[in-house]
């Protein structure tokens, strides 16, 4: 397949260069200088999972939070250069990481995961949890684009998209002097991870000096891609933003935010790329299984536990540790009431960089909340190189990790 090398030039207008497998955009000295280290924001970046306000919506973790605080925490990436992965799960994400278990870590390994997709936040309100609304990755572009004077310039690099979609996006981005510029973009054409992993390809990624790497290759392929090749990457932001390019491009057109806003951006979806109605098919009928046999059984089930809890409210934690491993028993109701004091003893416990045991023999709950911040325990512990083990896992408890999508928890697997 023919691709081109593609320059942007001082006028910010795309020229046409020599005929080459990977389109390379660049454009060389436009970065702005980067800001020194700034305290005030060290907290945006350098905070520990733990603290995270993440809830578990079958399987996935899920920040609770709106598109004006991701925002400040990809601004505040960019200022002091943290590595900053953002995952933004819609049903499709959802979808994957129940049939694929590499599919699932990334975004177990991601930093933040604003809800994108309308479904999750319908699933999270039938469970009660506090995601009210979406924040998808197409209104992050845009609202970091609309920033106005007296904000750095964000550089950005396009991965992916269709032939000619992302020089496009480039141009479209450049034509105004907004909170984007683009510095970047590469077409890395059909090909398989591995492909587009080789050390050309990542050094004419990181050479490009930009603040923002975003991505768009399918959403499989796009995460695992960011995943395999995280220590790779010198961009602190990366995110699979998928048809965001597409919208900033105008090739496709976004739904109304009427349509949005009912849920129905879908039809819209398909009515601008028809070939999209298979996806939305399969995944609309794996919903549809989810809603029966995990979601509505699940609401229940927490309904109920919701009206013991007005009897059973404390929870006792207690820490005891050897040599191998440190033991935490829970015993009694671990919800989001107690989520402060257990991510205090989970803090104190990751002092000693060992594998955690959790006893919930005598745990009477674990709601959505705990269940969140247990996967956070599970990031951080990883990322240390231990594991995150339970016991005393009772017969109603491991039907509570079922209709959670947890049961991979149960099952640790050897840090990577």
């Amino acid at each position: 397949m023919a691709d081109f090398e593609m320059a942007i030039d001082q006028n910010n207008s795309v020229s046409q260069a020599r005929p080459r497998r990977h389109a390379l955009y660049k454009e060389a000295d436009v970065t702005a200088p980067k800001p020194a280290f700034d305290p005030a924001l060290a907290d945006a970046t350098s905070q520990s999972d733990l603290t995270r306000s993440v809830y578990c919506v079958l399987g996935m973790p899920i920040d609770a939070i709106n598109v004006a605080t991701v925002v400040q925490r990809t601004e505040a990436a960019a200022a002091n250069r943290s590595v900053f992965l953002i995952s933004t799960p819609n049903l499709n994400f959802l979808v994957n990481s129940l049939s694929d278990q590499e599919f699932r870590e990334t975004l177990l390994d991601s930093d933040l995961c604003p809800p994108d997709g309308t479904p999750i936040v319908w699933i999270a309100r039938l469970l009660g949890l506090p995601i009210t609304e979406r924040a998808a990755g197409a209104d992050l572009l845009d609202r970091l684009q609309a920033r106005g004077k007296g904000t750095r310039r964000l550089g950005i690099f396009l991965f992916g998209g269709a032939k000619g979609v992302a020089e496009t996006a480039a141009n479209k981005l450049n034509a105004v002097p907004g909170g984007l510029k683009c510095v970047g973009t590469m077409d890395p054409g059909f090909c398989e991870v591995s492909e587009m992993s080789d050390d050309h390809i990542i050094d004419a990624v990181n050479s490009s000096g930009a603040d923002f790497l975003a991505v768009s290759l399918g959403a499989k392929k796009g995460q695992l891609w960011l995943q395999r090749n995280h220590a790779r990457l010198t961009i602190p932001i990366r995110a699979h933003l998928g048809a965001a390019i597409n919208f900033q491009a105008g090739i496709v057109k976004r739904a109304p935010p009427m349509l949005r806003t009912w849920g129905l951006e879908w039809l819209w979806r398909i009515k601008e790329e028809h070939h999209l109605w298979k996806r939305y098919r399969n995944d609309g009928l794996v919903l549809l299984r989810l809603l029966l046999t995990r979601v509505m059984p699940l609401a229940v089930m927490t309904r109920w536990h919701q009206f013991r809890r007005k009897h059973q409210q404390d929870l006792l934690i207690k820490k005891t540790h050897d040599d191998q491993s440190i033991l935490i028993s829970l015993c009694g109701a671990a919800s989001e009431l107690h989520v402060p004091k257990a991510t205090a003893c989970f803090q104190e416990a990751l002092t000693n960089k060992q594998s955690i045991i959790i006893d919930l023999s005598n745990a009477s709950l674990i709601d959505a909340r705990f269940f969140g911040l247990l996967i956070m325990l599970r990031k951080e512990l990883k990322s240390r190189g231990a594991k995150l083990i339970f016991t005393g896992v009772t017969r109603a408890t491991k039907r509570n990790f079922r209709l959670s999508e947890l049961e991979y928890l149960l099952s640790p697997i050897s840090p990577g």
